[in-house]
């Protein structure tokens, strides 16, 4: 079984993928990107939570809406999985805590509002992350 199957399987509580997801999913484990058109429920994201379990790091997901990114990363959470957002929703401490699991490697998921990138603080702990590898995705 491969590893990909079994986070499907063990994390998520999926038997098998759907349609092209395991393709996909190997696809961007790999390293490549993908441009992935699905109907809603479709198992868009999976094809980049699994990837993102499956590589050293932290996979940053630009995600507009915030209703869906506190879904998903409390979805993600109750899977067992180290996952967080930053969006406006947060009070000051809250964000910094989430920043500073980040910064030390404590998260596998993290979920950033479009806004966010427009904060210095952001970018340059995007910067860090990435000169220092622990960019999964």
């Amino acid at each position: 079984m491969s590893r990909a199957h079994e986070i499907l399987q063990h994390v998520f509580g999926y038997p098998e993928f759907r349609g092209e997801q395991g393709a996909i999913v190997d696809h961007v484990a790999g390293g490549d990107d993908a441009l992935v058109l699905m109907p809603t429920g479709g198992g868009k994201s999976l094809c980049y939570q699994i990837p993102a379990l499956m590589r050293s790091g932290t996979a940053i997901v630009i995600s507009p809406l915030i209703a869906l990114m506190q879904d998903q990363v409390s979805a993600l959470q109750e899977a067992g999985v180290a996952a967080a957002y930053l969006n406006s929703s947060l009070t000051h401490e809250a964000a910094d805590a989430v920043e500073r699991r980040w910064m030390s490697g404590g998260l596998d998921l993290l979920y950033v509002a479009p806004e966010r990138l427009l904060n210095a603080r952001t970018l340059a702990q995007l910067d860090h992350t990435h000169e220092n590898g622990g960019i999964a995705l």
